[in-house]
């Protein structure tokens, strides 16, 4: 993923954007030679501070496979999309897209001991449905414990964690203010999300968080 100076982000700004609840994301391995990479669509559970990622696959996929045979595996998350008119966005009306998009690079181990997965499964299970701190795993015991056989945990070593928010940060403000405008004037798919991170964005430079085009802005839509 190409990451210019002004679209980077921070390890403060990953870390909040994706503690919003943004818990899914796309798991890729290496296939094996004439086989593009293995992708899997997965829920996982991000521990920041220790730097691992951990999830469950069916025992059956193939990523698991590509991983016995090469654990370095990435990790995508990518949400507040959305295409941006070229004649939205001044000369030299080019068109792009708008994407906050963070990419975890990893070492993946392979957990098929009942009690790692068993472990695995209900730190995901506190994540998911809190709500229901009595449906755990206990192996030998319940219906949980029949699945089990089925299941292999992975737990993902985090090497390097590169985050990107692309929202023409390089613009003056006034052209992305606009750009806000325009976003929630369509309103559509994901414009919501993208609009909220492009105003987020302009607001680190500005030291002020603006819903509208420049103006003045009514105290109450001010953050210092």
């Amino acid at each position: 993923m190409l990451i210019r100076s002004w679209d980077r982000g921070d390890e403060a700004e990953w870390r909040a954007w994706l503690a919003e609840g943004r818990d899914f994301g796309l798991l890729a391995a290496n296939g094996g030679p004439g086989q593009g990479p293995v992708l899997v669509p997965t829920h996982f559970l991000l521990d920041a501070d220790r730097g691992e990622i951990l999830l469950h696959l069916a025992a059956p996929n193939p990523l698991l496979s590509a991983v016995r045979a090469d654990p370095e595996v990435t990790l995508a998350v990518t949400d507040d999309y959305a295409f941006a008119p070229g004649h939205w966005r001044g000369e030299p009306g080019t068109p792009t897209s708008y994407y906050a998009s963070v990419h975890f690079h990893a070492t993946a181990s392979l957990v098929t001991d009942p009690t790692g997965k068993a472990e695995i499964l209900n730190r995901q299970l506190g994540h998911f449905q809190p709500e229901r701190p009595d449906v755990r795993v206990t192996p030998g015991e319940g219906e949980f414990a029949r699945l089990l056989p089925g299941l292999t945990g992975l737990r993902l070593t985090v090497r390097e964690v590169r985050a990107k928010f692309k929202y023409d940060d390089k613009k003056p403000a006034a052209e992305q203010y606009a750009m806000a405008d325009r976003l929630a004037e369509r309103d559509r798919g994901a414009d919501a999300g993208a609009r909220a991170q492009l105003l987020r964005r302009n607001a680190r430079r500005s030291g002020a968080i603006r819903t509208t085009r420049p103006g003045p802005v009514p105290p109450d839509r001010v953050r210092s």
